[in-house]
């Protein structure tokens, strides 16, 4: 799965093969076509962007175009084994509701999201006062999609405060993966996979 992103690539990993998995803010459907074709996996998306939604429907991917912020409350309770939202929790009027839908329309849920509080993002914003353009986010903040900034501490509180189990978490800096320990600091983006 070398060829995935690597939090994608960390989320196929650990989807078991044979189960269903709906992936909220699909983009072109990368990480779902990866499920069908190497694991089997009944694989659905949900994409906001209509000509997205018609990338995927072209390589054969179960796609429905939807806003998850309204949508995802018509799905039924523990419909897919897995919810998954790749870099796009930011991107939700409110996270927190978003993290509740998730865990209830699957038993599981991966949240992956890039880390306001890396330090290379504290050191530009601390020397040029402005906010940081990166790799991870390579737009000015007004052309941005990205409107809430979290950090994995501020990650870590919003699931102590609902009562979300953490099952495993990764965080990388590039493509390295990085251990736990200053990870708020230390990761340009962190992988939660979780459950009630």
């Amino acid at each position: 799965m070398a060829e995935l992103r690597p939090d994608l690539a960390v989320i196929a990993k650990h989807v078991a093969p044979g189960s269903r998995a709906l992936d909220v803010g699909c983009g072109d459907g990368e990480l779902m076509a990866v499920l069908r074709d190497k694991q089997g996996v009944d694989a659905r998306g949900m994409e906001i962007d209509p000509e997205a939604v018609e990338r995927c429907v072209a390589r054969g991917l179960s796609v429905i175009q939807g806003d998850a912020d309204r949508d995802l409350a018509d799905y039924p309770d523990d419909a897919f084994d897995y919810a998954i939202l790749s870099q796009t929790l930011q991107t939700a009027a409110r996270p927190d509701l978003m993290l509740e839908q998730l865990l209830r329309v699957g038993r599981r849920a991966f949240v992956s999201f890039p880390n306001f509080a890396h330090w290379r993002m504290r050191a530009f914003l601390l020397w040029h006062g402005r906010m940081p353009v990166t790799r991870h986010l390579p737009v000015s903040w007004y052309e941005t999609q990205n409107i809430h900034h979290v950090t994995v501490t501020d990650f870590d509180k919003l699931l102590a405060d609902k009562g979300v189990k953490t099952e495993r978490s990764w965080f990388f800096s590039g493509e390295r993966e990085l251990s736990a320990a200053g990870a708020n600091w230390r990761a340009e983006y962190a992988v939660y996979l979780l459950s009630r």
